[in-house]
């Protein structure tokens, strides 16, 4: 059940971290996440509720004609719709009058960065793991990798034997996860991490060169700057989303290409103050008054689409929409 009555409010017992006592008015607090998906993915405005995409979904062919006279063949090409259906999401952080005026901080200024971040973990568990997801979205990232069978086990390799050899080299399996996504015809423009996982990037180097395959600080041009793995970004997913609840987490990096992912903007985020309104619950009870408790609210409201568009590759001309798909997943060492 969702919580209605969470408010931020002066201590009950003893002092209070933001009214001073006096005290320090610094207030240390860790930089907000950003959204790995939102960082990664395409993003396209959209003018409606509901847009759809054409997606190449069939190839022509090209025949050898038998002699002279022989009958030329014909040939198609086809498209499928992808469907971008916008979805809102909202936040409402209400803080009391009395507490603010108290405050030696700008309370505000804290709470909205933190009301952005999230944002973005509530976006990065739905598209990159389904939690949460509305049902009108295109399948996440995770599902839809193992579906299509695009996974390798960190510790393992397979690159087009037809075999699974152990390896020992972290890298060289995110290598044959590469070679396997590049022999579906889809290639990799991209990595999203686990958190921590920079660590243990940073202890690898290439064979025989030594050279670092991981770079914490790379510019991808653009002016974007960030971490890269074997030339492409790889931005740890620190926000709390990365496969929460599972420990350890199904996934080390997910890869792909991550142009195929799009996100649909509808409405950025938009802010809003208010002191003379209601916040009820789902069953249609007060929980608070504003105007009569006398209490301040912010709330933000997003509104976006989710879809992952797979047309049809070269390598796998007569793969059905279903069983494609550009992204691909480094199991934990373990899991199945």
């Amino acid at each position: 059940m969702p919580d209605y009555n969470d408010i931020i409010q002066r201590a009950i017992s003893g002092s209070d971290p933001l009214v001073p006592e006096p005290m320090s008015t610094q207030v240390i607090e860790e930089l907000p996440k950003k959204s790995a998906a939102l960082s990664l993915m395409a993003k396209t405005a959209l003018s409606a509720k509901t847009e759809r995409m054409p997606v190449l979904d069939v190839l022509p062919i090209a025949y050898f004609v038998g002699g002279d006279i022989g009958l030329k063949q014909t040939t198609m090409e086809a498209w499928k719709n992808v469907t971008l259906v916008v979805e809102e999401l909202a936040a409402i952080v209400p803080i009391p009058e009395a507490y603010l005026a108290d405050s030696a901080i700008d309370i505000w200024g804290h709470v909205r960065p933190r009301m952005v971040e999230a944002l973005g973990a509530v976006i990065d568990a739905a598209v990159m793991w389904g939690v949460g997801k509305p049902s009108t979205w295109g399948t996440d990232v995770f599902s839809a990798a193992i579906a299509a069978g695009n996974v390798v086990q960190d510790g393992y390799t397979d690159f087009g034997g037809g075999t699974t050899t152990a390896a020992d080299d972290f890298g060289v399996s995110v290598t044959a996860l590469g070679d396997l996504m590049s022999q579906t015809g889809y290639n990799v423009q991209g990595f999203a991490g686990r958190p921590g996982l920079n660590w243990k990037l940073m202890g690898l180097r290439a064979s025989g060169s030594g050279v670092p395959i991981f770079n914490p600080s790379a510019s991808m041009g653009d002016g974007i700057t960030g971490p890269s793995l074997y030339g492409y970004p790889i931005p740890m997913v620190d926000n709390g989303s990365w496969d929460a609840g599972n420990t350890p987490p199904r996934a080390q990096v997910l890869a792909g290409d991550f142009t195929k992912a799009i996100i649909g903007l509808r409405q950025d985020m938009t802010w809003k103050l208010a002191d003379e309104a209601v916040i009820t619950n789902d069953a249609g009870a007060v929980v608070l008054n504003l105007f009569q408790q006398d209490a301040i609210a912010l709330r933000v409201v997003m509104r976006i689409a989710y879809a992952t568009v797979n047309p049809v590759t070269i390598m796998e001309p007569k793969k059905p929409i279903t069983q494609r798909f550009p992204f691909g997943a480094l199991l934990t060492h373990g899991v199945t």
